[in-house]
């Protein structure tokens, strides 16, 4: 390539880059966003997550119509191309993560007596280390970190382990308090849907790696997780 083509295709790898960053930090605040408003019961705030995951879809277009013109009138090769690919994948996934947070904010409005619901405490802790296994992952992603998306695949143990806990809490709750049974079942939506943001994020960590490296991640042990359908 010449030189203008590469410096166009690296300003455009720039852009690419700064898209994913960008997404992955609305659906960051989403999660967060999202737990909060379940947590005091707001129904202003879990509206705005709603409609805020608009914006997320709208940046995986963008991705999409960036990645296939790179390829396009690129042609990048070998790193390059993983990396484009990889980009493409991880908005995709990325884009999920989002409507999962949307879906919990959907269920705010669905958990009227939360206040007397105590195992409700225990999802933020979750949702906190779910939201930083996605910053973690994108920005291994920004810095081509192998090793650090390694570490991510790694913390989604945790989150399992936190799912299963608060299951377990959960499923008690329940046995001791029947009236609750409605409400709780919506929190155990909740919990599976931080956990699924966790596999998402581990999704996006091998994808990190083979575009790092070309070579694809060593099969880890995950946690299971209680069958539940919600």
């Amino acid at each position: 390539m010449t030189e203008h083509t590469v410096k166009a295709f690296d300003e455009d790898i720039g852009e690419l880059r700064g898209l994913i960053a960008e997404m992955g930090g609305l659906a960051e605040q989403a999660i967060a966003r999202a737990i909060d408003a379940l947590a005091k019961h707001d129904l202003d705030a879990a509206r705005r997550v709603i409609e805020g995951d608009k914006r997320i879809d709208g940046i995986e277009e963008e991705v999409e119509r960036l990645a296939i013109r790179l390829i396009a009138l690129r042609a990048p090769m070998a790193d390059d191309l993983r990396e484009v690919v990889a980009a493409l994948k991880i908005a995709t996934v990325v884009e999920r993560i989002g409507d999962y947070a949307k879906n919990i904010a959907k269920r705010v409005p669905a958990i009227e007596d939360h206040g007397r619901i105590e195992p409700l405490s225990l999802l933020p802790a979750m949702a906190r280390m779910a939201g930083e296994m996605v910053h973690d992952v994108l920005d291994a992603f920004a810095a081509r970190d192998a090793e650090k998306a390694i570490r991510v695949s790694d913390s989604d143990r945790q989150v399992d382990d936190f799912y299963n806990a608060i299951f377990r809490v959960l499923v008690t709750y329940m046995m001791e308090n029947p009236k609750s049974i409605g409400q709780v079942a919506h929190l155990l939506f909740v919990a599976k849907n931080l956990e699924r943001i966790g596999d998402h994020a581990t999704n996006v960590a091998e994808m990190v790696h083979y575009a790092a490296t070309g070579e694809r991640m060593a099969e880890r042990e995950r946690g299971g997780s209680p069958a539940v359908t919600l």
